[in-house]
C-alpha cells in the first residue's frame, strides 16, 4: 500500500469513526469525544494535503 493509499484510508477510518460518534451522542457536537474525533481527522487531512503539496 503506498503512502497516499494509507493516508486515504486513515481519513476514511476516521471519518467513519466520526459519524458513529455524531449518532451515539445523538447529534451532540459539543461531546469531548466527538471533538477528539473531529480533531483526529483535521489532522488525518492536514496530512494529505501535506503530502500533496510534497510529491506535485
Amino acid at each position: 500500500m503506498s503512502e497516499i493509499q494509507k493516508i486515504l484510508q486513515d481519513i476514511e477510518e476516521l471519518k467513519k469513526k466520526l459519524e458513529v460518534l455524531i449518532e451515539k451522542k445523538d447529534s451532540n457536537l459539543l461531546d469531548p469525544n466527538i471533538l477528539i474525533a473531529s480533531q483526529d481527522l483535521d489532522k488525518a487531512i492536514t496530512n494529505y494535503l501535506e503530502f500533496i503539496r510534497e510529491k506535485f
